[in-house]
């Protein structure tokens, strides 16, 4: 059974530490008195035993055991911190070992075989494997977690090859590993294998056996570790996976004073085995049947590994194994193994709309997407593809939607963005409630995709909501007046009428809107309307026109009738301005 709970990492420039690496770990050995090693760091206890020493700072296997089982474990705590865990059990003693010639350490997964059948030696025989990793503040090189930078050989120059200035911001990335056995009867060598892509076991028949699915990626890490002469004599090996050397293993480490007791100060490296009977902290029987889940001498085994010193710190690893092995040898006949999964590069997807709402239309609106990493050395990479989908009351773009068109993420540290096309803003979208989706498939490091990001079940930060227009026009409800003033010729008092007629354009010759026929002329030669009850709605920018007609009362004396045109154009202020 194994719980994962993501892997982080800060290791960096890898190559450059590769040149120092060799005489960093012997000078670290031979010349730091007072340094701190893998064992010292204060997250974990390399004492050879899976119980938690109160009185010693760190967490142990019990606390391993109970964050994934929450159960079987003779404590209630899980670990203080550790960013991946694996605790798996072999289902019986006669489950998966390896089968068939292309089952070796030196050869891909893909040729590898495996098969449930007896017949191993018992101290071959793997019960439990388990590990953790830690990502600590890192330490310049001789404090408690070296982060590989700084002056790694302690000569007072960071100018040497492979060396670069102390950055305390690159983490100390730790990782610890252990297994128990069925029986102490002899020594044993094992390995264990951290992968990057996930691995599992396959259904192809090959080999004798069955296959493995999954394949190495270059940086896959192998520790080889032998204990003798009843495990006073350690000798631990660190290979990674490199396609491109011989034999596709490539030697980063190598020490035989390897036991965590009796380590030289700042090791980058060291394991240990139980040098008398202790009490595992699960269900455990050996061969011998020792009660009370008691295991002999030899029979449990753990060791650690700084994993920025041997340029692996941002590595991200899904999956781990252990195995045993007739020798440590590379090319060494593989035995038993027990298979988990642990810690990997975990993509954490948020977005972000530029603005909620509610927008008039032609506001722009865009939606971010973070791809936060759970290794700050490995940051997303590729194409991002968005969707809207809208108008819509509730709920979120799960599903559907109008492809919008794509974006780039781009970052440093872990963490990468990548904005939307712009919606509402060149085609205004109608009164709504709209929402994003972004999509990603996921590259090389996270790839476990694709993924998606639609901000839940409610659209939690991916929905915004435009406004409905309105628009005002202004008009009046305007009661028509005109007034007239006729002379004659011979400037004698007018006598008669005066036809008002209302049209609606500017020459008279539009639509009658009203006529006020028969206005008597005064003694002044005067004619005015006295409309008070009919009434008309003028709009802004109307043009009207009046024609008013004179009709002597008597033709004789005045020659017929005369007329006259006259045009207004309305202005409605609508711009209050209160002062």
């Amino acid at each position: 059974m194994t719980r994962i709970l993501g892997s982080t990492g800060s290791g960096r420039r890898r190559r450059s530490l590769f040149g120092a690496l060799a005489s960093f770990l012997l000078l670290s050995l031979l010349i730091v008195p007072n340094a701190f090693g893998v064992h010292d760091t204060g997250a974990f206890e390399l004492e050879g035993n899976a119980t938690n020493d109160p009185a010693v700072v760190g967490d142990d296997w019990d606390n391993v055991c109970h964050q994934v089982l929450g159960s079987d474990c003779s404590t209630t705590s899980d670990t203080t911190g550790a960013t991946a865990v694996a605790w798996t059990a072999e289902p019986n003693p006669n489950f998966t070992i390896f089968t068939g010639g292309g089952s070796k350490d030196p050869q891909d997964i893909s040729n590898w075989a495996w098969k449930n059948a007896g017949g191993l030696p018992d101290k071959d025989n793997l019960l439990h494997s388990f590990a953790a990793r830690y990502s600590l503040p890192g330490t310049v090189a001789g404090g408690t977690c070296p982060n590989g930078t700084g002056d790694l050989d302690n000569d007072g120059d960071t100018t040497d090859p492979g060396e670069v200035p102390f950055d305390a911001n690159v983490k100390c990335e730790v990782l610890y590993f252990g297994s128990d056995r069925l029986d102490n009867s002899g020594d044993a060598q094992q390995g264990f294998w951290f992968f990057q892509n996930p691995i599992t076991l396959g259904s192809t028949p090959k080999g004798g056996g069955t296959s493995f699915d999954g394949v190495h990626k270059n940086g896959d890490l192998l520790i080889i570790s032998d204990f003798s002469n009843g495990g006073t004599v350690s000798t631990i090996s660190v290979y990674q996976w490199n396609s491109a050397v011989s034999g596709n293993l490539q030697l980063l480490a190598s020490s035989t004073a390897a036991k965590c007791t009796t380590a030289a100060a700042g090791d980058g490296f060291c394991g240990i085995v139980n040098s008398g009977t202790i009490t595992m902290p699960w269900s455990f029987v050996d061969k011998s049947g020792t009660p009370g889940n008691q295991a002999l001498n030899g029979e449990f085994y753990e060791g650690g590994i700084n994993l920025s010193l041997i340029g692996l710190g941002g590595e991200c690893f899904s999956s781990v194994a252990s195995e045993t092995r007739s020798s440590t040898s590379t090319t060494a006949t593989l035995k038993d193994f027990v298979l988990g999964g642990f810690g990997k590069c975990v993509a954490t997807l948020s977005t972000q709309v530029s603005d909620a709402g509610p927008v008039t239309p032609g506001t722009a609106v865009n939606d971010t997407l973070t791809v936060t990493s759970s290794n700050p050395t490995k940051t997303a990479t590729g194409t991002v593809t968005w969707f809207l989908c809208g108008p819509i009351a509730t709920g979120a773009c799960d599903t559907g939607g109008t492809n919008i068109g794509t974006s780039s993420l781009s970052g440093s540290g872990g963490t990468a963005t990548a904005d939307s096309p712009n919606v509402n803003d060149t085609t205004p979208l109608g009164p709504g409630r709209y929402c994003f989706r972004a999509e990603w498939p996921g590259d090389t490091n996270f790839t476990d995709g694709p993924y998606s990001e639609f901000g839940g079940a409610t659209g939690t930060n991916e929905c915004f909501t435009v406004k409905d227009t309105s628009a005002i026009t202004t008009a009046q409800s305007w009661v028509p007046n005109d007034s007239a003033h006729v002379t004659t010729g011979s400037g004698a008092a007018a006598s008669g009428t005066v036809d008002f007629t209302l049209y609606d354009n500017g020459d008279c010759t539009g639509n009658v809107i009203h006529t006020f026929a028969g206005v008597a002329v005064d003694s002044s030669g005067d004619a005015k309307t006295d409309n008070s009850t009919f009434s008309v709605v003028i709009e802004p920018g109307t043009t009207i026109s009046w024609k008013a007609t004179f009709t002597a009362t008597d033709p004789n004396a005045v020659g017929g009738s005369t007329s006259v045109c006259e045009t207004s154009t309305v202005t409605i202020d609508d711009d209050i301005t209160t002062p």
